[in-house]
Protein backbone atom coordinates (compact mmCIF):
# COMPACT_ATOMS: atom_id res chain seq x y z
CA UNK A 1 0.00 0.00 0.00
CA UNK A 2 1.37 3.52 -1.10
CA UNK A 3 1.59 6.05 1.60
CA UNK A 4 -0.40 9.16 0.35
CA UNK A 5 0.79 11.22 3.30
CA UNK A 6 2.92 14.73 2.56
CA UNK A 7 6.83 14.31 3.32
CA UNK A 8 7.82 15.66 6.49
CA UNK A 9 10.46 18.23 5.83
CA UNK A 10 13.31 18.69 7.21
CA UNK A 11 13.42 21.71 9.50
CA UNK A 12 17.01 23.31 8.05
CA UNK A 13 18.46 27.12 8.86
CA UNK A 14 17.31 27.58 5.28
CA UNK A 15 13.82 26.52 5.25
CA UNK A 16 13.46 28.25 8.31
CA UNK A 17 14.48 31.07 6.71
CA UNK A 18 12.04 31.24 4.17
CA UNK A 19 9.32 30.36 6.49
CA UNK A 20 9.71 33.30 8.31
CA UNK A 21 10.06 35.25 4.96
CA UNK A 22 6.33 33.89 4.27
CA UNK A 23 4.93 34.68 7.82
CA UNK A 24 6.13 38.11 7.69
CA UNK A 25 4.20 38.43 3.81
CA UNK A 26 0.36 39.88 3.31
CA UNK A 27 0.14 38.97 -0.15
CA UNK A 28 1.65 36.10 -2.49
CA UNK A 29 5.15 36.29 -3.08
CA UNK A 30 7.28 34.74 -5.84
CA UNK A 31 10.73 33.27 -5.14
CA UNK A 32 12.58 36.11 -6.50
CA UNK A 33 10.83 38.10 -3.99
CA UNK A 34 11.40 36.09 -0.91
CA UNK A 35 15.46 35.99 -2.09
CA UNK A 36 15.21 39.48 -2.17
CA UNK A 37 13.37 39.68 1.35
CA UNK A 38 16.20 37.63 2.71
CA UNK A 39 19.06 39.22 1.85
CA UNK A 40 17.76 42.49 3.10
CA UNK A 41 17.58 40.65 6.95
CA UNK A 42 20.55 39.43 5.98
CA UNK A 43 20.15 35.58 6.15
CA UNK A 44 22.24 33.91 3.36
CA UNK A 45 19.96 31.46 1.33
CA UNK A 46 20.60 30.63 -2.25
CA UNK A 47 17.80 31.58 -5.13
CA UNK A 48 18.46 28.04 -6.20
CA UNK A 49 17.69 27.42 -3.08
CA UNK A 50 14.73 29.08 -2.11
CA UNK A 51 13.48 27.32 -5.71
CA UNK A 52 13.33 24.11 -4.51
CA UNK A 53 12.50 24.89 -0.93
CA UNK A 54 8.90 26.61 -2.22
CA UNK A 55 8.66 23.65 -4.29
CA UNK A 56 9.16 21.11 -1.81
CA UNK A 57 6.80 23.05 0.50
CA UNK A 58 3.89 23.17 -1.93
CA UNK A 59 4.40 19.66 -2.58
CA UNK A 60 3.64 18.85 0.92
CA UNK A 61 1.06 21.26 1.51
CA UNK A 62 2.97 23.94 3.85
CA UNK A 63 2.34 27.05 1.35
CA UNK A 64 -0.13 27.88 -1.22
CA UNK A 65 0.98 28.32 -4.94
CA UNK A 66 -1.03 30.57 -7.80
CA UNK A 67 0.65 32.13 -10.73
CA UNK A 68 0.13 35.34 -11.37
CA UNK A 69 -0.83 36.86 -14.79
CA UNK A 70 2.84 36.50 -16.20
CA UNK A 71 2.61 32.87 -14.86
CA UNK A 72 5.10 33.35 -12.66
CA UNK A 73 4.73 31.38 -9.43
CA UNK A 74 4.25 32.74 -6.40
CA UNK A 75 3.73 31.32 -2.65
CA UNK A 76 2.03 32.10 0.42
CA UNK A 77 1.36 30.48 4.00
CA UNK A 78 -2.29 30.16 4.23
CA UNK A 79 -4.17 29.15 6.71
CA UNK A 80 -4.27 24.89 7.33
CA UNK A 81 -8.05 24.55 6.40
CA UNK A 82 -9.79 24.21 3.10
CA UNK A 83 -10.26 27.39 1.70
CA UNK A 84 -10.05 29.41 -1.99
CA UNK A 85 -8.97 32.57 -3.04
CA UNK A 86 -10.11 36.23 -3.63
CA UNK A 87 -7.53 37.76 -6.05
CA UNK A 88 -7.21 41.48 -6.91
CA UNK A 89 -6.20 41.48 -10.43
CA UNK A 90 -4.05 44.98 -9.85
CA UNK A 91 -2.71 44.65 -7.14
CA UNK A 92 -2.37 40.72 -6.23
CA UNK A 93 -4.09 41.41 -2.80
CA UNK A 94 -5.54 38.49 -1.65
CA UNK A 95 -7.98 37.20 0.68
CA UNK A 96 -8.79 33.75 1.85
CA UNK A 97 -12.21 32.52 1.53
CA UNK A 98 -14.50 29.48 2.19
CA UNK A 99 -17.38 28.91 -0.05
CA UNK A 100 -19.97 26.20 1.18
CA UNK A 101 -22.02 26.47 -2.16
CA UNK A 102 -18.85 25.62 -4.04
CA UNK A 103 -18.15 22.75 -2.22
CA UNK A 104 -21.81 21.89 -2.18
CA UNK A 105 -21.25 22.24 -6.14
CA UNK A 106 -18.38 20.50 -6.51
CA UNK A 107 -19.51 17.60 -4.94
CA UNK A 108 -22.50 17.80 -6.52
CA UNK A 109 -20.81 17.67 -9.92
CA UNK A 110 -18.55 14.79 -8.85
CA UNK A 111 -21.64 12.31 -7.92
CA UNK A 112 -23.53 13.39 -10.96
CA UNK A 113 -20.71 12.10 -12.80
CA UNK A 114 -19.26 8.90 -10.49
CA UNK A 115 -16.06 10.84 -9.51
CA UNK A 116 -14.47 10.37 -5.92
CA UNK A 117 -12.00 11.79 -4.26
CA UNK A 118 -12.31 15.07 -6.34
CA UNK A 119 -10.03 18.17 -5.15
CA UNK A 120 -10.57 21.38 -6.48
CA UNK A 121 -9.03 25.09 -6.55
CA UNK A 122 -11.07 28.22 -6.95
CA UNK A 123 -9.50 31.72 -7.76
CA UNK A 124 -12.28 34.62 -7.71
CA UNK A 125 -10.01 37.51 -9.63
CA UNK A 126 -11.57 41.59 -9.54
CA UNK A 127 -10.90 44.76 -8.21
CA UNK A 128 -10.06 45.23 -4.94
CA UNK A 129 -11.88 48.22 -3.00
CA UNK A 130 -8.40 50.57 -3.62
CA UNK A 131 -7.77 49.98 -6.43
CA UNK A 132 -11.50 49.80 -7.92
CA UNK A 133 -11.21 53.37 -6.12
CA UNK A 134 -8.25 54.48 -7.90
CA UNK A 135 -9.30 53.21 -11.28
CA UNK A 136 -12.92 55.48 -10.61
CA UNK A 137 -10.79 58.29 -9.76
CA UNK A 138 -8.95 58.31 -13.36
CA UNK A 139 -11.86 58.15 -15.18
CA UNK A 140 -13.43 60.86 -13.31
Amino acid sequence: MTDTRPAVLRPTRQRRAITDALAQAADFQSAQEIHDSLRRTGDKVGLATVYRTLQAMAEAGDVDVRHNPAGEATYRQCSDSHHHHLVCRSCGRTVEITGSAVERWARAIADEHGFTEVSHTVELVGLCADCARRQAQRSE
